[in-house]
């Protein structure tokens, strides 16, 4: 145990043993370059902030049609794939540890991006109240169509390869993102999944498609390497549910019984208030499960110090405050000021706040 607390303690995931229990969270930055490849600059961003425990890379398409923003980097081509093994490559030079987050958007696109122009996917046919960054501007998203139940499977498919590409590419692992109101997010909840098949209805069937994509990615990698984000309150990208207590303790149950080696919860609404639903037990879903249990959203070091030292949590996911601070894990050990993210180059763009954020030395 460190002597300046848990979370500077290391901790066993799986097969890795990682430095301390800070994680830096998924942060889409809409920088990839020509074929949605990550470039050398995402390499240097990376390795920046390799001191973390682990980092879980920008949330990243595992196929053409998963896509529903500008400039987001996929792992379902070759191209992609080497310019992640440029990122990963980068990262372990400098004794980090980094999973890619697998994604489909389903409905959170526009037709701009989609292959041929056409509709986006989704559960059902219902269009979110939401927007999008395509050419270099916010924009509505596209009405979607409902995927058929033939098409399903190729979903499921598209995630195992884009885990199988992402250890073929270095990745320590993945993470699957069933969180903030894409794709799988959309079937689970019942806001979005009007269906009357085996994917939509009762909470099982809305629970099939996580499942089903858990079961298959595990099934490819192993479980040891495989961990899964969920935002059960979340309103993210016009998301709602009647029940989130029931839905969320049977999903948590059953991923629990598939042994991923992590759960990614957010706590709340996403980058807003974690008091959002304050009816909503989340020490309860981290009973339930008996993996490793990474808290995210709004964390401060107190915050996340009190949260490990009691037990609430293993790991600590911070999302803005890696962003902007490439040593994060030093000057929270310093109890040392924070720099303040830039909010107008989160999206798009060069260098600027992306990799010249200042260290403490600088």
């Amino acid at each position: 145990m460190s002597s300046q607390g848990k979370l500077f303690a290391p901790y066993r995931l799986g097969p890795i043993e990682l430095a301390n229990r800070i994680v830096m969270a998924p942060l889409t930055r809409n920088r990839a370059g020509l074929g949605n490849v990550p470039t050398p600059l995402a390499a240097e961003y990376y390795a920046q902030r390799a001191s973390v425990g682990l980092i879980i890379s920008e949330s990243t398409q595992v196929s053409p049609d998963g896509q529903g923003y500008q400039a987001t980097p996929g792992i379902h081509s070759a191209d992609q794939v080497a310019g992640w093994k440029g990122v990963t490559d980068a990262v372990h030079a400098r004794g980090g540890h980094i999973f890619a987050q697998l994604w489909h958007t389903g409905r959170v696109s526009n037709v701009a991006l989609q292959p041929g122009g056409m509709p986006p996917v989704a559960p059902s046919a219902i269009r979110a109240k939401t927007k999008t960054f395509v050419n270099d501007t916010y924009a509505d998203v596209s009405e979607p169509r409902a995927l058929r139940l033939d098409e399903i499977p190729a979903v499921i498919d598209a995630f195992r390869r884009g885990a199988v590409n992402a250890l073929a590419a270095g990745f320590d692992g993945v993470e699957v993102h069933g969180a903030n109101g894409y794709l799988i997010d959309q079937f689970l909840r019942d806001g979005a999944n009007r269906r009357d098949d085996a994917y939509g209805g009762p909470i099982e069937n809305r629970a099939r498609l996580l499942l089903d994509v858990m079961a298959a990615v595990i099934g490819a990698v192993g479980a040891e390497r495989v961990g899964v984000h969920l935002s059960p309150v979340s309103p993210s990208n016009d998301m709602s549910d009647r029940d989130p207590v029931a839905l969320f303790g049977y999903v948590v149950e059953r991923l629990d019984a598939l042994k991923p080696v992590y759960l990614h919860l957010v706590e709340g609404a996403t980058g807003g208030d974690r008091a959002f639903d304050p009816h909503f037990d989340f020490a309860a879903l981290r009973r339930r499960f008996r993996g490793t249990y990474i808290a995210n959203n709004g964390y401060s070091r107190a915050l996340a110090s009190e949260t490990l030292e009691r037990g609430n949590a293993d790991l600590i996911s911070f999302g803005r405050l890696s962003l902007a601070n490439p040593d994060l894990v030093e000057r929270l050990r310093r109890d040392a000021a924070l720099n303040e993210p830039d909010k107008a180059t989160f999206y798009g763009g060069g260098a600027k706040g992306y990799t010249d954020y200042p260290t403490l030395g600088r």
